[in-house]
């Protein structure tokens, strides 16, 4: 067992660069083999904190009374672009969100790459920035640079070695930023399903627990969601799509799953905030959520009024015969939103804000022979084989409609 004091010696050592690659690669190795006890996964996530700094937004205050700080962090999915719609929903009811944000990186779209799809959006905000919109406006969206910055070198180096798939690895490195950021209370939605992180229920309850108790003992309270990735969110997957589709959820309409899942999360994250006497629901119904997200945008130089950028090549897929539209696998249209440009294969890459995918049948609609199924978006027509191919076997027409899965399947902490 790695003793507090090793651990708390080898991040710091690592991270200033006195420990050597081959040195570290040795012992994620064995991390990745052996796994970690909860207390060695505590003490190893405490030191990746300690790495850089740890935000404190406490003294904080709105006429008067302490912000009620909240967060919520997803584990990654298809379509997954609940933070947009979520957090102005939270605001509106009262709460203060400090999100740090990530891009994406294969087939997991990013919350920033979906954001800064908006004409001017920025999501580099120094502290003081990120202070003063917490305070009067409700939220700051920021890419999370200096916190954790040892998660940073060692999420790299695990890329390399193939060890990305530790659970104890993974906890520590989604927790190791969300509880430098701020937050008072967190909310996690942990994907189950073909298009997650983790496929199996299972693995995806354990990760849930390990990350809950990880917050809990670092005096953040915690709770998580397990909610179904076999299919793609919504009716939209990439960038510009995303946002398009959040706007409409915003104004009180969208996918009823979008929805759903933005109300659940808002409920659990009201409730964490200790905020009382408020309906999330509300706030889509009469328009303050739309407000609010609205002058999130504004603080952070985005331009609600300039037109989303849409990909300049469009092709369609349409509908072999008259029947009902079966399941759609959301590995399987995540892929082909990657391979029309709307992800990265490695750090660093640009994307194209204006590729993507839009689903016009969801499981269980009606179709009739002809009818586009799909519309596939980008800025260089000679991706679209490769996307097409993808989408090919991810989707079927059927005589009857599929079974339909629960959305949330369990609630954990």
């Amino acid at each position: 067992m790695l003793s507090d004091a090793a651990i708390d010696w080898v991040i710091d050592a690592y991270t200033n660069g006195r420990v050597a690659e081959e040195q570290m690669s040795a012992l994620l190795m064995a991390i990745f083999l052996r796994g970690m006890t909860p207390a060695e996964i505590v003490r190893w996530t405490a030191a990746m904190i300690t790495s850089g700094e740890r935000f404190d937004f406490t003294d904080l205050r709105r006429d008067g009374r302490p912000l009620a700080l909240v967060d919520k962090h997803s584990t990654g999915g298809v379509g997954d672009k609940i933070t947009i719609p979520l957090l102005p929903v939270v605001m509106a009811c009262g709460g203060a969100v400090p999100q740090a944000s990530g891009r994406g990186l294969g087939h997991t779209g990013g919350t920033l790459d979906k954001l800064e799809s908006i004409p001017g959006f920025s999501a580099e905000l120094s502290k003081d920035r990120i202070r003063q919109q917490l305070r009067d406006v409700g939220a700051a969206i920021f890419a999370a640079g200096e916190l954790a910055p040892a998660d940073r070198k060692i999420y790299a180096l695990r890329d390399i070695t193939s060890t990305v798939d530790s659970l104890p690895l993974i906890a520590s490195s989604i927790m190791s930023k969300k509880l430098a950021e701020g937050a008072r209370a967190l909310v996690l939605d942990v994907k189950v399903g073909r298009g997650a992180f983790l496929k199996t229920e299972p693995e995806s309850r354990e990760l849930a627990r390990t990350m809950v108790e990880l917050g809990n003992a670092n005096g953040v309270p915690t709770r998580a969601l397990l909610t179904d990735m076999n299919r793609p969110l919504g009716r939209a997957v990439g960038n510009a799509v995303e946002v398009a589709e959040s706007l409409e959820v915003l104004s009180g309409g969208g996918p009823d799953d979008v929805v759903a899942l933005t109300l659940a999360l808002a409920t659990e994250m009201v409730d964490a905030a200790g905020i009382d006497g408020v309906d999330p629901a509300d706030t889509l119904r009469d328009g303050s959520a739309m407000d609010r997200f609205r002058a999130l945008v504004a603080a952070q130089g985005g331009d609600l009024s300039q037109p989303l950028p849409v990909g300049s090549a469009r092709e369609t897929v349409t509908a072999p015969r008259d029947g009902v539209m079966g399941d759609i696998d959301a590995m399987g249209v995540a892929m082909a939103a990657w391979r029309l440009g709307a992800g990265r294969a490695q750090p660093g890459e640009p994307v194209q804000f204006g590729a993507g995918v839009r689903i016009h049948r969801r499981p269980g609609e009606p179709v009739s022979a002809g009818e586009t199924l799909f519309s596939l978006y980008t800025d260089t027509p000679d991706r679209f084989s490769a996307a097409l191919a993808e989408l090919d076997g991810a989707w079927a027409v059927g005589e009857s409609a599929p079974a339909d899965p629960p959305l949330l399947i369990d609630r954990v902490g």
